[in-house]
């Protein structure tokens, strides 16, 4: 299992990708919001930043809201820092529609995002071929043009699609390289792969196009108890919700130990990844991640989630 490690605010990005690539995190993520509850950055910045501070890591948006982009740019963006990143970044996309306020600002009608999203996917998958290309849809015209440079990575940055719904699962089988729900149990991700596989099968993809991820809201400590509180107050003022009758279900909470065998289920339910959003403020986080430095990545290696 590869993991990732969710960035932090703008202010932190580039000690928080030296602090991952330093760590041996595999990925580092970043989400975004145009508006949210609370302060959100914009992943292709902070991940540039990223990429100018790191050699090694690769770099995913967890997730880009396609639909707030016009779908030429959004590839015009990801292809231009797959290159400033010589070749790893990832783009993760999504539908987005928790916070209407940002579609308004943008022009956008939040009720056509999913047709925004089908179509930007296409859009994506034909200019990150590199070729000339001529495409008209509801919200974009292409008229033999291309991307120039092309890629650095064969046929562009591998595309993650984000979302648990049926709409998510059967957009990841048709464009994506890779599914990652959140707020997904073990057995939701795996009858989730395996409905995406078959619509892969379905569009005339090989049956393993598709590999499965997983986004773990995340909070582990030697002490269980403040894992837990710390990791359900982080995440039930992030969704202005109550997820105390959630957590267990949804969340990874808990000693190091747990935390291990909770991603183990993950493993065994296909996930081939996680992306770990820590589940805590300020001094909580940087503690957080020294633990899971410590005393999680070292057991996943020598675990058979490797």
């Amino acid at each position: 299992m590869l993991v990732g490690l969710i960035a932090g605010d703008a202010d932190h990005v580039v000690r928080d990708a030296r602090l991952a690539e330093r760590h041996g995190f595999d990925y580092l993520g970043c989400g975004e919001h145009l508006f949210f509850h609370g302060p959100t950055p914009n992943a292709f910045v902070q991940l540039a930043a990223a990429a100018g501070a790191t050699s090694r890591i690769r770099l995913v948006s967890a997730v880009t809201l396609l639909p707030l982009y016009p779908a030429a740019l959004a590839a015009k963006l990801a292809v231009t820092l797959d290159r400033v990143s010589a070749g790893r970044f990832e783009l993760g996309v999504g539908a987005g529609g928790e916070y209407p306020a940002e579609f308004a600002a943008v022009g956008v009608d939040p009720t056509t995002r999913f047709r925004r999203l089908d179509e930007g996917l296409r859009v994506l998958r034909a200019l990150f071929t590199g070729e000339r290309i001529s495409l008209e849809g509801e919200s974009v015209v292409l008229s033999d043009v291309a991307l120039r440079p092309a890629p650095v990575q064969a046929g562009g940055p591998p595309i993650w699609l984000g979302g648990r719904r049926a709409g998510a699962i059967r957009r990841a089988g048709r464009y994506a390289d890779v599914w990652m729900p959140y707020m997904v149990d073990p057995r939701m991700l795996h009858d989730g792969l395996a409905r995406a596989r078959a619509v892969a099968d379905e569009a005339g993809r090989p049956h393993d196009a598709v590999s499965g991820a997983v986004f773990a809201w995340t909070c582990v400590d030697p002490d269980r108890d403040w894992a837990r509180e710390t990791g359900i107050a982080a995440v039930s003022a992030t969704y202005a919700q109550d997820f105390s009758d959630l957590a267990d279900r949804y969340l990874v909470l808990g000693t190091p130990e747990e935390v291990v065998s909770r991603l183990q289920e993950y493993a065994d339910a296909g996930a081939d990844r996680v992306l770990i959003q820590v589940a805590a403020s300020d001094a909580g986080r940087e503690r957080v991640i020294a633990t899971l430095a410590r005393d999680v990545l070292p057991r996943l290696r020598e675990s058979p989630l490797d």
